[in-house]
């Protein structure tokens, strides 16, 4: 009896995606929970598990798009798939098992060449090649360094690689939030002397009690709920003619993965404290770069945080997350010379961008929700006084 592996419901209006890789080859032995294939739609990239354990049978190649429900492979019972052997290594098949296997590859999977050896593949690497694009000379078709240089030498330099889905889903997106809404930017500057020395202080303390770190990014999410407590436009959002306000901050916060940027969402931000943010932030960002997000996880936003500061950004301005109002851009803190009350002093300081939907929040709303951020980190007491 073999089991059928279709393609799961992806989430809210998601209706497809690209098989980008499967993690065991044709015939291959799979267990249960393991990894099979990693699928990528327009607004995550996940990995889809095995139900049971057997032999892998597999329908559809990597690169192929595939809607909801569709039969991708199936999983024979096999014991072999099930127990290892007495010394802890799975079982190799025998001869007869893998003429059955050549003999059910499925017409439209591709044989893989022999992979190069470990030299080779760093070289490859190191100069971003496709290897696939590259005739090997050597034993079974691999690629030795001779093919390699050869293929460096006649080269034009230039590369055609085409793009993931989900780059292009972000290209679209981008592309359609500058076309659609009227984004202007404004931007502040934050004394963070007193964060700083509030990390330093109590980050082991509240490391010991809660298990997570006192980083910047709860800190900036927890201002940025109160800010939006006081701004309630910015959380707000267009639907047609009507203006749509959230009760409920559902923080998206942007993260850099392999694949590109996605924006998983820290649901009822405004109900959590600081070490609760810090946890799902952690999470979130955690399960984003190892492609385990779930359509659902970037959902229903209300409003974006941005940090390109970890990149050594000094000052960007942000686009919109449509349908959301507003992001909230943090940059890298540098040491720079200040004038407080009438002395120079160095002291670190970044600088804030708030982009916005000019046809939703005026200016004088989004500059007020920047200083309610400003005031909020540059005296972080009020953020635990509530004031």
């Amino acid at each position: 009896m073999a089991l059928e592996i279709r393609v799961p419901h992806l989430g809210e209006s998601v209706t497809s995606g690209v098989i980008t890789r499967w993690h065991k080859k044709n015939g291959e032995g799979v267990r249960r929970d393991e990894p099979l294939f990693e699928l990528e739609t327009d607004k995550a990239a996940m990995e889809i598990a095995a139900e049971s354990s057997g032999r892998l049978e597999i329908l559809t190649p990597e690169g192929a798009t595939v809607e909801v429900g569709a039969l991708v492979a199936r999983i024979a019972e096999d014991s072999m798939g099930e127990r290892p052997a007495p010394d802890g290594r799975e079982h190799a098949p025998g001869a007869a098992v893998r003429a059955r296997e050549t003999a059910e590859r499925p017409p439209d999977v591709a044989v893989r060449p022999p992979e190069p050896g470990p030299a080779v593949r760093k070289l490859v690497a190191e100069h971003a090649l496709d290897p696939a694009a590259i005739r090997g000379t050597g034993k079974d078709g691999r690629l030795t360094k001779g093919d390699v240089l050869e293929a460096l030498e006649r080269g034009d330099g230039t590369r055609r690689v085409p793009m993931s889905q989900l780059r292009r889903v972000i290209a679209e997106r981008l592309v359609e939030a500058q076309r659609t809404a009227a984004i202007l930017t404004t931007f502040n500057e934050i004394d963070m002397t007193e964060v700083v020395a509030l990390r330093r202080r109590h980050r082991e303390r509240f490391r010991e009690k809660h298990g997570v770190d006192l980083g910047l990014m709860s800190l900036f999410a927890r201002a940025t709920v109160l800010a939006l407590r006081a701004v309630p436009i910015v959380n707000a959002g267009i639907d047609g003619t009507d203006i749509v306000y959230h009760d409920a901050v559902h923080l998206g916060i942007a993260v850099s993965t392999p694949r590109g940027l996605v924006v998983p969402v820290v649901r009822n931000a405004h109900a959590l404290s600081l070490a609760e943010l810090e946890r799902a932030v952690a999470e979130r960002a955690g399960r984003a770069r190892e492609a385990r997000l779930a359509p659902d996880d970037l959902a229903g936003g209300t409003f974006t945080i941005t940090n390109g500061g970890v990149f050594g950004s000094l000052l960007s301005t942000p686009i919109l997350n449509p349908p959301q109002a507003g992001i909230l851009g943090m940059h890298k803190i540098e040491e720079r010379p200040v004038a407080v009350q009438g002395q120079v002093v160095i002291h670190p300081m970044m600088y804030v961008a708030l982009s916005y939907d000019h046809r939703l929040v005026d200016g004088e709303q989004a500059v007020t929700f920047l200083v309610r951020v400003k005031e909020q980190l540059e005296d972080p007491a009020r953020m635990l006084l509530d004031v």
